[in-house]
């Protein structure tokens, strides 16, 4: 894969069944993460990246997911998933980036949930992780 694109690295943080999503500018579902500072590790990005965006504390597992993700037209970003679970339960106390936060059944997952898109490298990251061990 191409390594000039812009990476960002995503959380899959599931509990009890349940998927985190996030309702992004673009008003699409969105997986919590960013862009990771120069020189930092990835799993290290990830778990500051979640507790900005949601101020929930994750414990990174296992990479699950890496693809290209046109998030305009032709704009790429690098799209790197770990499976995430929860350090301790809490209220998500959400960030300017995003607009909503969504538990959402790993069961009932689609293309759209509530009527705004999932896009399908998010939704193959999550069935990916879904079937992984939980266990970082």
């Amino acid at each position: 894969m191409n390594l000039n694109y812009p990476t960002s690295i995503k959380g899959v943080v599931l509990h009890q069944g349940r998927v985190l999503l996030l309702l992004n500018e673009r008003d699409e579902w969105d997986l919590p993460g960013g862009r990771p500072d120069p020189g930092e590790d990835h799993r290290a990005a990830l778990v500051r990246e979640v507790r900005e965006e949601t101020g929930l504390s994750v414990a990174v597992g296992m990479l699950v997911d890496e693809h290209l993700f046109e998030v305009l037209p032709q704009r790429f970003v690098r799209i790197v998933a770990y499976v995430c679970t929860l350090g301790t339960e809490g209220t998500i106390a959400l960030s300017h980036e995003h607009h909503e936060a969504r538990w959402v059944e790993i069961a009932t997952l689609g293309e759209r949930v509530a009527g705004r898109v999932l896009p399908a490298g998010y939704l193959g990251a999550i069935r990916q992780a879904a079937c992984q061990p939980l266990s970082p």
